[in-house]
């Protein structure tokens, strides 16, 4: 689990309805399909659909691309189960249900292509911002998509711009920016005016407006007027061009044709459905795509007959209403690009290829290493790294409500094995008082006294303690404490971790621990860290809850031991010695004291990143960081924050979670052979099953 990582996915994403994505998500796949073997496709969210339809931007892509993917696999919401979830505030679950079908998609590709919403209907004032959070959550970059139909050059830059700001601000890397159905003749001036507004690494393109893309298929004319098909179905998806009402005379209309001409006329005017047909098959006039016949009108029988004897017929259909409103009708149709519309597809293809620096995108797309985690897809690896290998974790607080609101949730996610202790009969009686739908065949309920275990483990203790004048009286007593006794079914192999400190204490929750499971070889001080699940990313803090006053020595011990824990679970430590001034600024014995560890650091791994003595301002914020400590790598960008005292890191940890509403997972301890952990007595049910799963991991001995 290493936070920096090459890029899997790209994000493309739009600010409006009727955009053109399709042109980019085709050009895209298609391009991909040349440099990697197989390329996934995802829309987390998808228009709402009647029963038995599928989605026609994923039907597009999966059948035109022959892409190994069901339909179901494609997706995660519908629009409106997004608003309903919404309206339920449940945000955390509409982001947790989008990653994990992006992370299954994930491992079976090379490379997903995500595609975002369409701004159509119910819901699309909140789009915007659901684009963003989806992009940052999976921890991916995006390419922005505008048309520019209808607006000013400033309005278009100006949109870009705002939409471009918009995801830097929450942390969403842009590759690239592009700006669709834009005039021809204003493509350079579009690319030059966007290069002027945003940074030099980002790609920018301007794709002209191309009407065959604009103008409706035959086959959407029929879908969106409700029309009959008389004749010519074969070529149901030949493409309207201009059309023209033929309400004139046929020698006249003749001169009014154009190429890829629709012919929108009464149904009982012969003269020019005969004529449209005569000119189509002609080499002096152009081809025609289509004929609509208005006001519910069916040519004669005798003209039918004729018709059935033509060798090659364009589609004719059938449309109730008049000929203008028909023709107002068509004209307002909002095309789109469809499975079996292939010539659509390949013009976008073509277009995208002609008009978008390709090379230099797949260059981005394939180079790019996304920094940061966010705290959902933290949680997400979390919880399928606990799953990969499952391991039994004993809960010693079997009695308490949130211990057993947290086991449910546990053997329900089916992640970890599960021993509570206690009496038997009452945590059964809590459990029913409570009305907790738990499965007890699912979990392990043992009192100490009771089990067959206990005679072996107190002669165990015995024997581990006797030299501090431990008697196998004592060891009895202690055994019939629960945290003795979970303590020595981790030590004895009959648990791989334990989690308590919802009701008892930090000091008896590891001094048991401390007595025979004991520190690492290679680690003299047992610390803690907090896993710090902000707004836009996972920090770690260390020590918050164990060592009350380290000296340098300890300082830089818990700093080694914080990055290995950080690197273990994924986030690339860089490591900050707070202290209350930044480099050689400060004096006085507390800072010389984190100066001092902080070289200890140096000389024992040089090759961690670290920086102290720095202030916590300039160890995340990049502007004070850059402006304080020009030259650190650490500075601005820190990830592991490493407190002088327990009274800082504690009273830090707690006003930081407070005040940002950040999870705070931990204390997670640190440098003891086998996994043992504590909980804070204010602790909620999140809190402990978060716990129980960093348990579960550190007992796989990454």
């Amino acid at each position: 689990m290493i936070n920096k990582r090459t890029n899997k996915a790209i994000y493309i994403t739009t600010i409006e309805p009727n955009s053109g994505k399709s042109i980019v998500s085709l050009g895209l796949m298609q391009l991909l399909l040349g440099k990697a073997a197989k390329v996934g496709y995802f829309r987390p969210i998808i228009d709402d659909l009647q029963e038995g339809e599928i989605d026609n931007h994923i039907n597009t892509v999966t059948s035109y691309f022959n892409l190994n993917l069901k339909f179901e696999e494609a997706y995660a919401f519908s629009r409106s189960e997004v608003i309903r979830m919404k309206n339920e505030n449940k945000d955390d679950e509409i982001i947790s249900k989008i990653i994990e079908k992006y992370k299954a998609l994930e491992e079976r590709f090379d490379f997903v292509l995500i595609e975002g919403t369409s701004f159509v209907g119910e819901g699309a004032i909140i789009e915007f911002d659901i684009n963003i959070l989806i992009a940052k959550n999976l921890g991916i970059p995006a390419i922005i998509l505008a048309s520019g139909v209808g607006k000013t050059l400033e309005e278009l830059v100006g949109s870009l711009q705002i939409a471009y700001d918009s995801f830097r601000d929450k942390g969403v890397e842009v590759l690239s920016i592009i700006a669709n159905k834009v005039e021809p003749k204003n493509q350079a001036l579009v690319v030059s005016e966007l290069e002027k507004n945003l940074p030099a690494e980002v790609l920018v393109n301007a794709i002209p407006m191309n009407h065959i893309l604009a103008n409706a298929s035959i086959k959407e004319i029929v879908e969106e007027l409700g029309a009959k098909v008389l004749f010519g179905e074969t070529y149901i998806n030949n493409q309207a061009g201009h059309f023209s009402v033929g309400a004139m005379q046929l020698r006249n209309y003749l001169t009014h044709l154009k190429e890829n001409a629709l012919v929108i006329t009464p149904g009982d005017r012969a003269d020019i459905i005969l004529g449209a047909l005569q000119a189509n098959i002609s080499v002096n006039y152009p081809s025609i795509s289509g004929i609509v016949l208005t006001g519910g009108l069916i040519p004669e029988d005798a003209i039918i007959k004729l018709i059935e004897g033509l060798s090659e017929i364009v589609p004719i259909i059938s449309v109730k209403g008049g000929t203008f409103s028909v023709a107002n009708r068509i004209g307002a149709i909002k095309s789109q690009i469809y499975a079996e519309n292939t010539q659509k597809i390949l013009t976008s293809i073509k277009g995208f290829e002609e008009h978008v620096q390709v090379e230099a995108l797949v260059e981005r797309l394939i180079t790019f290493e996304t920094n940061g985690i966010t705290p959902r897809m933290f949680q997400y690896n979390l919880l399928e790294k606990a799953k990969s290998n499952k391991k039994h974790i004993v809960l010693p607080e079997g009695l308490d409500e949130r211990i057993l609101r947290a086991t449910k949730h546990l053997v329900d996610v089916d992640v970890v094995e599960v021993t509570l202790l206690g009496d038997k009969k009452q945590i059964e009686d809590k459990i029913a008082t409570l009305d907790i739908v738990l499965d007890l065949d699912k979990i392990t309920i043992v009192n100490p006294i009771e089990s067959n275990c206990f005679e072996v483990y107190a002669k165990a203790l015995y024997q581990l303690r006797k030299h501090k004048n431990v008697n196998l009286a004592m060891a009895k007593d202690l055994m019939e404490d629960v945290s003795y006794f979970g303590t020595m079914m981790v030590h004895m192999g009959d648990a791989d971790g334990m989690v308590s400190g919802a009701v008892h204490t930090t000091q008896h929750t590891i001094l048991p621990a401390l007595q025979f499971i004991k520190t690492k070889p290679e680690t003299s001080l047992v610390s803690s860290v907090f896993f710090m699940c902000l707004e836009d990313r996972v920090s770690v803090y260390g020590d918050c809850a164990i060592n009350p006053n380290p000296t340098a020595e300890q300082l830089a011990e818990i700093a080694i031991s914080s990055a290995t824990t950080s690197l273990s679970f994924g986030i690339e430590p860089k490591i900050a010695m707070l202290s209350y001034s930044s480099g050689t600024s400060g004096v006085g014995e507390d800072v010389e004291r984190v100066r001092k560890a902080t070289e200890i650091v140096k000389k024992i791994r040089p090759d961690l990143k670290i920086e102290g003595p720095i202030q916590y301002d300039a160890a995340v914020d990049p502007k004070v960081g850059k402006t304080k400590m020009p030259d650190s790598e650490v500075a601005g960008q820190a990830s592991v924050f490493i407190f002088p005292d327990l009274n800082t890191g504690n009273n830090t940890y707690k006003a930081v979670q407070r005040e940002t509403k950040a999870l705070a997972i931990g204390p997670i301890i640190q440098g003891l052979n086998k996994p043992v952990n504590d909980l804070s007595r204010g602790c909620t049910v999140d809190d402990i099953f978060n716990t129980v799963i960093v348990t579960a991991i550190q007992a796989q001995g990454i």
